[in-house]
């Protein structure tokens, strides 16, 4: 890998892990357009996810300050049920990482025939998140309405079925923030809560598929084949690019539609099995 590569495939993570588009369907996609040798990509590909970690920490600071603060005060408060949530939606991703990591790498591999067809997948349901409503034919509740039990905006059912949402995104191509997002709001849970609980959920699952890949990656024996120089310059692409594509996604789940990302995801699906 030379040093441009890996500066733009670090990039290529930082955009793309917010947005919902798929960033190991992407990072599959231009490693094959730049010709990357397979050798030393997952040192590449934990380096670059521990990037965006430090992104989203640093986006959602405040947040998960609050969160911690709320904590040590040793009762049942707001900030003990968001935390008690987010465990809940860990669940399903916790139980598929353990128990089933290696057949899942085994179904899927790196074809991009499977990124493909997770990108439809990914389309599908960002547009029916948008148009669920006019589907169903239900008016929007008013401002103020909300389910009681729905503490900070999303019950444990919600937040588990969110989880679900976020196993399924295992899959290279079926991105894990467009699909925890798009099946929350599916599920009735608000944009404004849905653009923070997304985002936070998804932190301590990503640094543990990590960890599992380092591990694996010890007990073969295997060392660090990429020089620090590469794995330094893909950690800054992807800790800026993650930056300012954190800060986008949140504003955009807030206000914009996710249309135009499944229109994307299908255009991108259409040419790789036209051309790939």
């Amino acid at each position: 890998m030379e040093w441009w590569q890996a500066l733009i495939l670090g990039i290529v993570q930082g955009l793309t892990e917010f947005l919902p588009v798929s960033s190991s369907g992407h990072l599959m996609i231009f490693k094959e357009l730049l010709g990357v040798d397979a050798e030393g990509f997952l040192d590449f590909t934990v380096t670059v996810h521990f990037a965006t970690v430090l992104s989203t920490v640093i986006v959602f600071w405040s947040a998960i300050w609050s969160l911690l603060k709320g904590i040590f005060k040793f009762r049942y408060n707001d900030e003990t049920d968001y935390v008690a949530k987010l465990i809940v939606s860990m669940v399903p991703v916790a139980v598929v990482g353990l128990f089933f990591k290696d057949s899942v790498e085994a179904l899927f591999g790196e074809s991009l025939f499977v990124v493909a067809i997770s990108l439809i997948i990914t389309a599908l349901l960002l547009f029916l998140s948008d148009n669920a409503n006019r589907f169903s034919g239900r008016r929007k509740p008013s401002a103020g309405a909300d389910v009681p039990e729905r503490r900070n905006g999303i019950s444990f059912l919600q937040a588990f079925v969110v989880g679900l949402g976020q196993a399924c995104a295992v899959a290279p191509g079926l991105s894990r923030s467009g699909t925890t997002i798009a099946t929350g709001l599916l599920c009735g849970v608000k944009r404004d809560v849905m653009a923070q609980f997304s985002f936070l959920m998804v932190l301590v699952p990503i640094l543990g598929e990590q960890l599992l890949s380092v591990i694996d990656a010890v007990g073969e024996g295997a060392g660090l084949v990429l020089p620090v120089t590469d794995l330094l310059l893909g950690f800054i692409g992807a800790f800026v690019a993650g930056l300012v594509s954190c800060k986008a996604m949140v504003a955009i789940v807030r206000k914009a539609r996710l249309t135009y990302f499944a229109l994307y995801c299908l255009v991108v699906a259409l040419m790789l099995l036209l051309f790939a």
